[in-house]
């Protein structure tokens, strides 16, 4: 939806200034700055001012990625500014957006900081992170999945870390999904959901995760005609498919290089289930030009990281230029149904619950933050619909033995693909191995053998950190 970024101190406006600058592309539509008692809006038609209520010398900015709501910071009794989506947003308030509506849910409470926001955060269902300030106490706070980030330096914060970087900022931290910092202090908000027994058997819970999967993705659809995603041909993302296409128009995007199974799989997929489906194929010479955009996008040089983030990259820059601004992603779906090869060796060590939790607690760094950054690197608004709230408490409470058979599944998953065929999924779909996208894609082969070897990586690093410059 847009980028977010705060300063307390002096000069705070022109910092935030210039974060917004350097996370522009989060949200292209317009921009908005409080500080000290006015809000600056600033879009194509213009800029107007505004009387805010509270003074100080915090100044909160925000990019916005115009989808459904507006202009921000909003403000009430205090100043708020918003980057994601709250789904439940009409049942809470039934007008305005989920900014406004976030402000209202805010303000209506008693109780010092802390109790109204875990209030808040317990309230509300959705991707989120924002920042409120009521004249006295700054408050940061990021969803109990982490899908939307939130980064902080000091008296500073932003949507990315090159934001940071550019008021001179190093030693940048990350807010921890569920959590709150409440004038430099880290507090827990809310957890993720905890496994609960079950009654209910094989069929029955299979039923049950094809609706919760199938209320997650309507959710996430509300008041779109048309949206992306980003497709290999698996199991996760045709499932997540066949939903989305109940409820809007959905045109979907397979990257790889010529021949790639994930090409293959994806064609013969979108054929049988008459989906709209555009291949992007791509060569040596398309990695090594996309290469500076996706590692300025996920800030940090990890080769496994670079070859995740270069379909979606390429697929969420060619969705945008055709005019969308959602793109839909099966991430998450692995870690709830124990879908990777190395779960097989956990199970046999006996190890497995504690290492779904572990990967689940942790996909907030090691998969979402990159997610969400090559996506936004394009304006484009990444959903994941398999981590919902409501998904995961299905999920983490359904026996490991429905999810892998055992240290031998070749498959894993098996629940989910289950789903999957009643609901239409072919076989061959359905039961079609994991590969990881950036090798079903073909393009990790490319990357270490031809692009970056050639690349100095470490250069191009402490060049786009070095965009700090001195500012105090």
């Amino acid at each position: 939806m847009c980028g977010i970024a705060g300063y307390r101190g002096p000069g705070a406006e022109k910092l935030v200034e210039k974060m917004l600058a350097a996370q522009k592309h989060r949200g292209p539509d317009a921009s908005g700055i409080y500080h000290d008692g006015r809000v600056r809006i600033t879009t194509p038609a213009g800029e107007e001012v505004l009387e805010a209520p509270v003074t100080g010398d915090v100044a909160l900015g925000h990019n916005l990625l115009s989808i459904i709501g507006g202009p921000q910071p909003v403000t009430g009794r205090g100043v708020l500014v918003f980057n994601g989506e709250i789904y439940n947003h009409r049942e809470l308030h039934g007008e305005g957006s989920d900014a406004e509506v976030l402000l209202k849910l805010i303000e209506e409470q008693e109780g010092d900081m802390e109790e109204v926001l875990r209030s808040t955060v317990n309230t509300i269902d959705g991707d989120y992170a924002f920042a409120y300030y009521d004249g006295e106490n700054l408050a940061l706070v990021r969803d109990p999945v982490g899908v939307k980030p939130l980064h902080h330096s000091g008296e500073a914060f932003a949507s990315e870390k090159k934001a940071l970087w550019r008021i001179g900022l190093g030693d940048v931290g990350t807010l921890k999904p569920g959590h709150a910092l409440i004038n430099g202090r880290e507090v827990r908000l809310r957890g993720l959901p905890e496994p609960e027994p079950l009654r209910a058997g094989y069929d029955e819970l299979r039923d049950e995760l094809i609706a919760r999967l199938r209320s997650a993705v309507e959710k996430r659809t509300r008041g779109l005609d048309r949206a992306a995603m980003v497709f290999s041909g698996g199991v996760d993302s045709t499932m997540l498919a066949v939903l989305l296409k109940e409820h809007l128009d959905i045109r979907l995007y397979a990257v790889g290089t010529r021949g790639a199974g994930d090409l293959e799989f994806a064609s013969r997929a979108a054929d049988d289930l008459k989906l709209d489906l555009e291949i992007i194929e791509v060569d040596e010479e398309t990695i090594r030009e996309a290469l500076p955009g996706v590692l300025t996008a996920i800030e940090e040089y990890s080769v496994m990281k670079i070859g995740v983030a270069m379909p979606l990259y390429i697929a969420s820059g060619r969705a945008s230029s055709e005019g969308y601004r959602v793109m839909f992603s099966g991430q998450g779906a692995d870690e709830l149904f124990a879908g990777y090869h190395r779960y097989r060796r956990l199970l046999e060590e006996g190890k497995l619950e504690e290492a779904l939790i572990h990967d689940l607690e942790n996909i907030y760094h090691v998969n979402l933050e990159r997610d969400d950054a090559a996506a936004m690197a394009n304006s484009m608004e990444l959903r994941v619909p398999f981590l919902d709230l409501e998904v995961i408490g299905l999920a983490v409470s359904i026996p490991i033995s429905y999810r892998i058979l055992g240290p031998g599944d070749e498959l894993r998953k098996r629940i989910l693909r289950e789903a999957a065929l009643e609901l239409g999924v072919p076989e061959y779909i359905a039961m079609r191995p994991k590969k990881a996208a950036q090798y079903g894609s073909g393009i990790d082969r490319i990357l270490r053998r031809k692009v970056l070897p050639e690349f100095d990586h470490e250069s191009f690093m402490e060049k786009l950190m070095g965009t700090r410059e001195s500012n105090r």
